[in-house]
């Protein structure tokens, strides 16, 4: 996991071990941010191999070749007698740039769900290829690129944002440490970009920074309007960043604003009718 490689390059007292045994190091489970991928080369002089897989091709479908050309933010090429193709995303006759859903075909790629034949059909197509709800495209090279999920992008004023591009633009400022993106409800907008953002040791940013910042790397759409600050982010029980956590936080905040305000005000009784002449 890139976790692990950050734990190790930021850790304080590194230099106090041999790390000269470490001949090859792959990274996976979740994109590899360049920051780390560069710490740990000028730590160690290795240079992390990163690939792609999910359960349902048996781990490793995509890698980076160990001794050829890396490119820098692609997960690499095929792996022998994989196939990919890339699919149109919902409400597009044809993918953006030749961008689309990550699907993949060859003996590594399960037969099913066991028993669960209904969400079987939901991700095999007909051919036999995976549908891995992951977003990318291929280069000229046949390098290929991966921007997001489907199920993690947000549709802001009817446009496409890619929470993973948004991120790594963020890591590119120097005093980030680590950032993880979303998209909450937003009344006028649908949705909205937020990040949250854990500094390094030592080191300022405000919003309004990040966001001059970030005008030179992204779209106007794809800038965060929602920053917020924190000294560290949930991560899942292996090590993954943990968006849901951070939405369900979002979510039960909106239900908190959207609450009326308690009030301890007295209500006075009303005042008992006096006795009279009953009408006739």
């Amino acid at each position: 996991m890139p976790t692990i490689y950050k734990a190790i390059t930021d850790y304080k007292d590194v230099g106090k071990y041999d790390l000269s045994s470490l001949d090859v190091c792959i990274s996976g489970g979740a994109p590899l941010p360049e920051e780390i991928m560069q710490g740990f080369k000028k730590l160690t002089g290795i240079e992390l191999v990163e690939g792609y897989g999910l359960s349902e091709s048996s781990a490793a479908a995509i890698a980076n070749p160990l001794n050829g050309e890396k490119k820098i933010n692609s997960i690499g090429l095929p792996l022998p007698k994989t196939e990919v193709k890339f699919v149109a995303l919902p409400d597009e006759t044809t993918p953006v740039k030749y961008q689309g859903e990550i699907c993949l075909r060859g003996p590594q790629i399960m037969k099913g769900y066991w028993k669960r034949p209904d969400e079987t059909e939901a991700v095999m197509d007909k051919d036999g290829f995976l549908h891995t709800g992951d977003v990318g495209y291929m280069d000229k090279d046949g390098y290929i690129f991966i921007n997001g999920r489907t199920k993690d992008m947000i549709i802001a004023s009817g446009l496409k944002v890619f929470p993973r591009k948004v991120e790594e633009a963020i890591l590119k400022n120097d005093a980030v440490s680590d950032v993880s993106v979303i998209g909450v409800s937003d009344p006028y907008r649908g949705e909205t970009v937020k990040a949250f953002i854990v500094l390094k040791e030592g080191k300022t940013l405000t919003a309004e920074e990040l966001d001059k910042f970030l005008k030179d790397h992204l779209s106007s759409y794809e800038v965060p309007k929602l920053v917020e600050f924190r000294d560290s982010l949930p991560l899942t029980m292996i090590g993954k960043p943990d968006k849901k956590a951070l939405r369900e936080e979002e979510k039960a905040k909106q239900a908190a604003a959207a609450k009326p305000a308690a009030t301890n005000a007295v209500v006075a009784p009303k005042p008992k009718k006096k006795d009279g002449p009953k009408p006739s």
